[in-house]
């Protein structure tokens, strides 16, 4: 079942927060058993300043959402 979802699927969060939103899919991490939503679970993250990155900064981060929190919406 969400074993078949990949990237560009239009899903529905059926648990938690962001229950009942349809997003679709940008990312799929299959090895945690995670998909991320377009515009869903983003979150900043503080980058450490280093030779290659002198400025550091923040950078946006898609969290996850699990695979058995998904449903595929019909077309």
């Amino acid at each position: 079942m969400a074993k078949c979802l990949k990237v560009g699927d239009r899903v529905k969060v059926i648990a938690g927060d962001h229950k009942g939103t349809v997003a679709s899919i940008v990312k799929v991490d299959r090895e945690a058993g995670k998909a991320m939503l377009k515009d869903i679970e983003v979150r900043e993250r503080h980058i450490r300043a280093t030779q290659y990155n002198p400025k550091g900064g923040k950078k946006s981060v898609h969290a996850g959402i699990d695979f058995s929190n998904l449903k595929k919406e019909d077309k």
